[in-house]
């Protein structure tokens, strides 16, 4: 009893480290806040009993999805057809983890070169950089400005504890200037019902959104590679062996699952969460376990839900700045990690093409950015490199 109550506050602390980023999602793409921290608790648990409670990570929503889910929940009014989109990235998940069990990990992990996923990731920030600045932070500068520069300082001046949580804090100043303002609506949270039971979406196949998102997926899963490298470091130990990365695509595809059912977005394994593990070196799954229970209990309360509505477009268009900025950068980090030589003709092709489909591409620009890259670094033979072999053989 002693040990569980302990346990409290660090399953509260990574409450609030995945907190700002779970609920920004469904913010920006019209979904319901509560219903998202709902899936990411149920989806976590999940996750936790198909891995075996043996890769202490949290589930939260999943920005890589924030173009098509806008387009379709917030544009087109159309929550069965982004449920349908997300049930093919589920779907998507569990046919690669039985792939990852029939050819063997290391094979798999080839098939998506680092420089097609680079710039991937940086158009998923790069597409939604007019959101950011156009349709939110300029509504006010102002309050876009003091939120933007809160939580860069939060990042990068503050303390280890708030480090953690810079968005969160970005929101919560930005929060008290607005209302300072007299630029924040509170009626709508005193309205709002205690209560909010979560309800079930029916989808609604369409191609157009299975192949706005299901590609997508492909860009997550190696995100989520990513990050169990990192926790690999953290906790001293492989759990891409031990559980097995299969285990942890299909754990992150029935979450997805589930989620896209309870009218969530989709879901992916947090590095907030991993900065809470390598500063507080707890590394049980009931304490990830803990938090999941306590963001489903918070999303039950339909006053949470209205309270996030009532934070002004231009608070969250100065975090979005912050955010997408980095999602962008983390690209580029990307590319450089992996060695991409961008004196190859052929990686600049494939990185020029990727680039320009996904930005120019309205609606489903990261999934056709996504299959043009990988279709040209596959089928496209690379006779440039060939060449200057040759000739610096020939100078030798």
């Amino acid at each position: 009893m002693k040990s569980a109550l302990r346990a409290v506050p660090l399953s509260v602390q990574h409450l609030f480290a995945m907190f700002g980023s779970t609920v920004l999602v469904p913010y920006l793409t019209g979904l319901d806040p509560g219903s998202a921290l709902i899936a990411s608790g149920v989806g976590t648990l999940l996750f936790h009993v198909i891995t075996r409670g043996k890769v202490p990570t949290y589930l939260g929503s999943s920005f890589a999805f924030i173009a098509p889910l806008a387009l379709y929940v917030g544009k087109l009014h159309s929550p069965g057809q982004a449920a349908a989109g997300l049930l093919a990235v589920a779907v998507v998940y569990s046919v690669m983890s039985l792939v990852v069990v029939s050819v063997g990990f290391d094979r798999v992990r080839k098939v998506i070169p680092a420089v097609v996923v680079g710039p991937v990731v940086s158009i998923i920030g790069l597409s939604l950089a007019n959101t950011a600045v156009t349709s939110m932070a300029s509504v006010h500068w102002d309050a876009a400005i003091v939120s933007l520069l809160a939580a860069v300082i939060a990042s990068l001046a503050g303390t280890p504890r708030m480090r953690l949580l810079p968005l969160l804090i970005g929101i919560v100043v930005g929060y008290v200037y607005a209302y300072a303002r007299g630029l924040v609506d509170i009626s709508k949270v005193a309205q709002a019902p205690i209560i909010v039971w979560p309800h079930f979406v029916a989808p609604q196949f369409t191609w157009s959104a299975v192949l706005a998102m299901a590609p997508i997926a492909l860009v997550t899963m190696v995100e989520d590679l990513g990050h169990m490298f990192v926790l690999n470091e953290i906790i001293s130990r492989d759990v891409t062996k031990n559980p097995g990365f299969s285990r942890i695509l299909l754990g992150n595809g029935v979450a997805t699952f589930v989620s896209s059912l309870l009218g969530g977005p989709a879901q992916t394994t947090y590095a907030e969460n991993l900065g809470v593990l390598a500063i507080t070196k707890q590394f049980s799954s009931k304490i990830i376990q803990g938090a999941g229970v306590l963001a489903i209990a918070l999303g039950l309360f339909g006053k949470v839900g209205a309270l996030i509505h009532s934070i002004p477009v231009p608070v969250m268009g100065g975090i979005s700045i912050l955010l997408f900025g980095m999602i962008a950068a983390m690209g580029i980090r990307h590319l450089i990690e992996e060695k991409v030589d961008l004196a190859n003709m052929k990686n600049l092709t494939v990185i020029a093409i990727t680039f320009i489909i996904g930005v120019g591409y309205s609606n489903n620009g990261i999934a056709y950015a996504t299959l043009a890259g990988l279709l040209v670094y596959w089928l496209v033979p690379d006779f440039t490199d060939k060449r200057s072999k040759q000739r610096s053989l020939s100078e030798r």
